[in-house]
């Protein structure tokens, strides 16, 4: 008895070998034309931030995470999962790997030569009588 099986978008075809020698599945797409081939070595699709700007925001905001095989689907998750209500104008997707970041436990003598700058901050001007906002 032979089970018919249903494919979905994001869906995984038979394995194929590449010019290395390397196991690769076949993503089956029935909407982007034929299929892409995608690495599962790392235990599946990468992940993806996503920034979003608003209607009424001038900057891109992060919004979340999600995984995905490459940017053009990144962006079209992105907007089913995080514009849902129409809420976005612009969607921006990086992958995880291109994003460098400090540790924390640095932060001190990172961020210590800015205690040194007093000026920066107008704690200790006089402020005139008059004036009841700056």
């Amino acid at each position: 008895m032979q089970l018919l099986r249903k494919h979905y978008y994001g869906d995984y075809g038979e394995n194929i070998p590449n010019a290395g020698g390397e196991k690769i599945n076949q993503l089956i797409s029935p909407t982007s034309g034929p299929p892409m081939p995608v690495r599962t070595g790392d235990g599946g699709w990468p992940l993806w931030e996503i920034f979003i700007r608003s209607k009424q925001g001038l900057d891109h905001k992060h919004a979340g995470s999600l995984h995905a095989a490459d940017a053009q689907m990144a962006i079209e998750n992105a907007r089913d999962v995080y514009c849902r209500r129409m809420e976005g104008v612009s969607i921006w997707v990086v992958e995880s790997k291109y994003i460098h970041a400090t540790n924390p436990d640095e932060s001190t003598s990172l961020f210590d030569p800015a205690d040194d700058k007093i000026y920066r901050y107008p704690t200790f001007y006089p402020m005139p009588e008059g004036v009841k906002n700056i």
